[in-house]
């Protein structure tokens, strides 16, 4: 399935030079970056993540800098991804995000390091993927971005991932001020995947077109289309039943359907070829 993806999406860049970014977990290898490397423009690496209190950002660890260097070998520009993911609770921390965008000091010495990767390792650019944003923190979201961009070489680029939503209010409840992001940042990364998935809800189709479409309608209502991008679903899910697994308890007392055992949080955007198109 991914090198039919992949085989399309050759084809499409030859004749329309449409941009597509791959997103790669660091423990991704060189070879599946080799075999998809035609369908692509960029490589997106998960990436490194900020700590629990906001103040600080991991340093990317040596499969992540490789991957830059891979990416650069195959042609392809490379983008450190910078998260609010933790390992620790198996999903995104809002906490964290709420702390770093929080504190202007915060956000000032979390781009400067993101710049100090940049600039010693190689890469085009950063991807901002901060989720569970709270409404309150949208207008320090902007600045985030803004402070990458003043920290960077103007040649290095900044994009920062949405998720998706199908109005301008319900965007702004995400703290996602579109206009503003759209006018800081190279590119927005509209990610309409995961409507439905394992933990977050039951079985349903992951990026269905009609909730893309309505999505993408919305989010045209404060971003320009030459910076927009869209994201979807190089991967799929499934739900099994389980009849040992725990229930919500309906009136038969049947088991409910249940996700495969895996972590039982929204899992990070680095799951190799979500893809963007723009």
């Amino acid at each position: 399935m991914i090198s039919l993806l992949t085989a399309a999406l050759a084809t499409v860049l030859s004749v329309s030079g449409l941009s597509v970014t791959g997103f790669a977990l660091g423990s991704a290898t060189d070879r599946l970056v080799a075999e998809n490397a035609r369908g692509l423009t960029t490589v997106s690496v998960a990436g490194v993540s900020i700590t629990a209190d906001g103040a600080w950002v991991a340093r990317p660890t040596a499969d992540v800098r490789r991957l830059a260097g891979t990416a650069r070998r195959e042609g392809l520009r490379s983008e450190l991804l910078l998260s609010n993911y933790s390992n620790r609770q198996g999903g995104f921390d809002a906490r964290a995000a709420h702390l770093l965008l929080s504190n202007p000091a915060h956000i000032d010495r979390v781009a400067t390091r993101m710049a100090g990767f940049v600039r010693a390792q190689g890469w085009s650019g950063v991807n901002v993927d901060l989720e569970l944003v709270r409404r309150q923190d949208a207008d320090e979201l902007v600045r985030l971005v803004r402070a990458l961009q003043s920290a960077m070489p103007e040649a290095r680029t900044v994009s920062i991932d949405v998720s998706a939503s199908t109005s301008l209010t319900a965007f702004r409840g995400r703290g996602y001020k579109l206009g503003a992001l759209g006018r800081a940042a190279d590119t927005v990364v509209l990610m309409t995947y995961d409507l439905h998935g394992p933990s977050w809800s039951g079985p349903g189709p992951i990026g269905p077109t009609d909730w893309q479409r309505r999505a993408v309608t919305a989010a045209l209502e404060a971003v320009p289309a030459s910076r927009l991008d869209l994201g979807v679903a190089g991967y799929g899910y499934t739900w099994p039943s389980c009849p040992t697994a725990r229930s919500s308890g309906g009136p038969t007392g049947a088991p409910s359907t249940v996700a495969s055992p895996r972590p039982r949080a929204r899992p990070p955007r680095g799951r190799p070829l979500a893809t963007r198109l723009g």
